[in-house]
């Protein structure tokens, strides 16, 4: 069973913040798998799954708030690590852009923290992180990761590039042509 985590918080405060495109990128999913995220009874998360031939996709966004993100992992029944895909913000991409990377470390990034702690230290999962640039001058991490994108163009490009990543990989596609086709920075046209 794959368990897809896409990170954020809970409430309508920060449903279109940078730092919920986790929660994004799992609804467009659930949108185009033509399932439904819903909270679990008991639980502190929304879960969709989705089955196709033999093959069973779970997608759950945590309600703990960001930081806390791992401390559902207890609750997720039957579930393979090796088969955990989380998906974040990262500071250090542009706008627009998405990364596909399996292990490292939490790069600073608190729900990544928590997963790795909840995971007894275990860091291979798959990441997909949406760019979402560096903080302006004088404006703050924390101001930046919960503010909303002017470019919501572009903020909204990335949500859609990794949703389809998502979905290559729910068709089989390789670690290695997915890189191949998603580890690539967009490029500015000159006119």
């Amino acid at each position: 069973m794959r368990v897809i985590l896409g990170l954020g918080n809970p409430g309508l405060k920060y449903s279109n913040t940078r730092h919920n495109c986790g929660f994004l990128v799992t609804e467009k999913v659930a949108a185009f798998c033509q399932v439904k995220l819903a909270k679990r009874c008991f639980h502190l998360y929304n879960q969709a799954v989705y089955k196709k031939d033999e093959d069973s996709t779970v997608l759950i966004q945590p309600l703990t708030y960001m930081n806390n993100s791992g401390e559902i992992i207890k609750d997720i029944k039957n579930f393979d690590k090796e088969q955990l895909i989380v998906i974040c913000d990262q500071m250090d991409l542009p706008v627009g852009n998405i990364r596909i990377k399996k292990g490292g470390g939490s790069a600073g990034h608190n729900g990544l923290k928590s997963i790795i702690s909840n995971l007894d230290g275990y860091k291979e999962f798959l990441r997909i992180y949406v760019g979402i640039g560096r903080p302006k001058e004088g404006e703050s991490v924390v101001d930046h990761v919960l503010g909303v994108e002017e470019d919501q163009e572009g903020f909204y490009q990335g949500i859609e590039k990794a949703k389809e990543a998502i979905i290559d990989i729910m068709n089989g596609k390789s670690l290695p042509d997915l890189m191949q086709k998603y580890n690539k920075k967009n490029k500015l046209e000159v006119t």
